[in-house]
């Protein structure tokens, strides 16, 4: 499942911690009383939900569910890169830090193998990891390409898989009676419980199951190397 915002936060009967911010967000004065230094209410976060002051205005409301958004987007960028680094440099112990955190390792598989796609520099802050991961599997020209576009005309990422899907149907030859279209045929039980899995984490159904598979993938291709590995750090 995705990190919840307060994932960080002080445990349930530890004091409750200020609301992350972003860097670039600066509080301003909600009220400003004579001899007194400017304050404004503040949403606080705990292991098991939020404090929300009584009376908080309406914009102070938004720009909160702002920065919990920015948070929870920024956490399976932050999440990839961890396992991205402690898969290179810790070949035989990363798995042990991944139980000892109590992550899942599928997911945190799947936010890593965005983060291998996308170096930090061809990020953009102004898109979301979901927009990154409908593009992960493109070449990085196209990527770029992308999510110009989407940054550009400010698309969703519904918006975004909608292009894609468009362009693709649009590129690819028309199908002939020597080329019957295959369908995997799936019990409906386990899609279900696929649905489940995606609305637990968060992340759009089509878009999981691209990733999960993806995933998958990169693994069967992987196992290999990570049994070379293996063997090198027994051995050593």
């Amino acid at each position: 499942m995705a990190p919840q915002a307060g994932h960080n936060a002080a445990p349930h009967g530890s004091p409750a911690a200020p609301l992350p911010q972003p860097p670039s967000w600066q509080p301003q004065p909600r009220t400003q009383t004579t001899g007194a230094a400017p304050r404004r209410a503040q949403v606080l976060t705990t292991k098991v939900g939020l404090q929300i002051p009584a009376g908080m205005a309406y914009d102070e409301w938004e720009r909160a569910g702002h920065q919990l958004v920015g948070v929870l987007d920024s956490s399976c960028w932050w999440l990839g890169d961890w396992l991205k680094y402690g898969k290179d440099h810790y070949t035989d112990r990363y798995q042990r830090g991944i139980r000892a955190a109590g992550l899942s390792y599928q997911t945190l598989r799947n936010y890593a193998w965005v983060s291998r796609r996308f170096d930090l520099a061809r990020r953009r802050p102004a898109l979301s990891f979901q927009h990154h991961a409908e593009l992960a599997s493109l070449p990085a020209r196209e990527q770029d390409l992308w999510l110009d576009r989407a940054e550009q005309r400010q698309w969703t990422t519904k918006q975004l898989r909608a292009a894609l899907r468009a362009t693709r149907q649009g590129g690819q030859p028309a199908r002939t009676p020597a080329e019957p279209s295959r369908r995997l045929e799936v019990p409906g039980s386990r899609v279900q419980w696929w649905h489940k899995a995606a609305q637990q984490q968060g992340v759009d159904f089509e878009q999981w199951v691209m990733a999960a598979l993806d995933s998958a993938a990169a693994s069967a291709l992987e196992e290999p190397a990570d049994r070379e590995e293996q063997k090198e750090s027994v051995s050593a």
